[in-house]
């Protein structure tokens, strides 16, 4: 995204009524959800550009076939608001629904997808199994010989990071959020347990309240509070190809060898591969990846051997020890709220992540249930009361 001169050098308020820090899809869903109810005064804060960091460096993939009650809630939730987005949001977000593929490569692999489509089905997800003829007529391209079978939903699909990262700004502008790029956030004050200004690199904003939405810095600024998140950071490679004719519906993915593809409205396919990542902040390219990523994609789909990769880089997952997102407040402390922890899949659940965290800060009624909710505060790796997500790639 490009940024004008004019609005770096825009001078910030003195006040907010609340300040948001992360100008990733989570900030900006939030300042948009906060504003279309109208919410006081808010203020986003980007460290950077818009999107500088996970949701402009992820795939764009779409699911809800996940292992956990929470997970398949939050995705089958999301998805019905990525349907909505465009017309809200009055912009093109390149949303498509060509489902999710999931090969099968042993019996093991086959019963626990059963039983992931089992509980998936009881929560209204449409998933299903498919044998290697049926995974054939959905992704003709893929080699059926190399595996016994595959979860499927028709529902799940793809959208594009950039395209909602400016849908969310533009209409949140437009609703008066003060949104400001090229803007660190340097430290929170607190007094008596109540936040009560924001620090930034550009000045000090007045504010009774905070929204962590950092991504993989989450940790820097939730320590700016003495709160310690058990989160870390890691990197994770992706690559896009040159432009094919279409061939490709749905997403492929694989937690058997870590690779996910997808091809996109334009005809590339874009797709990383799980490997053994450096934990830390850092977002350049390796050899290593690409050659990688290749093998396998071939091994799954030989028609793809001479393909050229036109372009790789790297985003940062923010994980945390059971792969599944901290949303919602701290206890004693006033007027903080933090989602983070996506573990590589933000973007699939931010409008209901979004949404949520906006009926909390209005102290509403939670849409998605208070369960939900209360099982992905912080405070359950105090008590050790979680489930791992076992669907996750890397």
């Amino acid at each position: 995204m490009i940024i004008s001169q004019k609005e770096i050098d825009k001078e910030l308020p003195k006040s907010a009524d609340i300040v948001i820090i992360g100008g990733g899809v989570s900030g900006l869903g939030v300042a948009y959800e906060l504003a279309n109810k109208g919410f006081g005064k808010i203020v986003v804060l980007a460290k950077d550009y818009f999107g500088a960091g996970a949701t402009g460096r992820c795939g764009g993939g779409i699911r809800q076939q996940w292992h956990t009650k929470e997970n398949i809630i939050l995705a089958r939730e999301s998805v019905k608001m990525f349907r909505k987005l465009p017309g809200k949001l009055k912009h093109h977000i390149f949303f498509r629904q060509g489902g999710y593929l999931i090969p099968a490569y042993s019996e093991e692999e086959l019963e626990q997808y059963r039983t992931n489509v089992s509980l998936q089905r009881k929560l209204k997800v449409k998933s299903r199994i498919l044998t290697p003829k049926e995974v054939k007529e959905v992704a003709p391209v893929l080699d059926s010989t190399k595996f016994i079978g595959a979860a499927f939903n028709p529902n799940d699909g793809t959208a594009y990071p950039p395209a909602v990262i400016w849908g969310y700004l533009k209409a949140s502008r437009q609703k008066g959020v003060l949104a400001y790029s090229k803007t660190e956030v340097k430290d929170i004050v607190k007094e008596n347990n109540s936040i009560t200004k924001v620090i930034t690199s550009r000045g000090v904003i007045e504010t009774n309240m905070v929204f962590n939405a950092a991504g993989a810095h989450s940790g820097e600024v939730a320590e700016m509070v003495e709160i310690k998140l058990p989160n870390y950071a890691e990197r994770h490679e992706i690559m896009v190809s040159e432009t094919l004719r279409p061939f490709l519906e749905p997403m492929v993915i694989s937690f058997h060898s870590g690779i996910y593809f997808s091809q996109s409205n334009r005809g590339e396919i874009v797709g990383g591969i799980g490997m053994s990542e450096e934990p830390g902040i850092r977002t350049s390219s390796s050899h290593a990846f690409i050659k990688q990523f290749s093998k396998v994609l071939v091994e799954l789909a030989p028609a793809l051997r001479n393909v050229r990769i036109m372009r790789q880089w790297a985003g940062i997952y923010d994980i945390t020890p059971d792969a599944r997102p901290i949303i919602g407040k701290v206890e004693g402390l006033e007027g903080y709220y933090h989602a983070n922890g996506y573990s590589g899949h933000g973007f699939m659940l931010s409008p209901v992540i979004a949404k949520t965290i906006s009926e909390i800060i209005r102290n509403k009624r939670v849409s998605i249930g208070q369960d939900v909710v209360d099982a992905l505060n912080l405070k359950r790796f105090e008590t050790g009361d979680f489930v791992k997500e076992t669907m996750v790639v890397g």
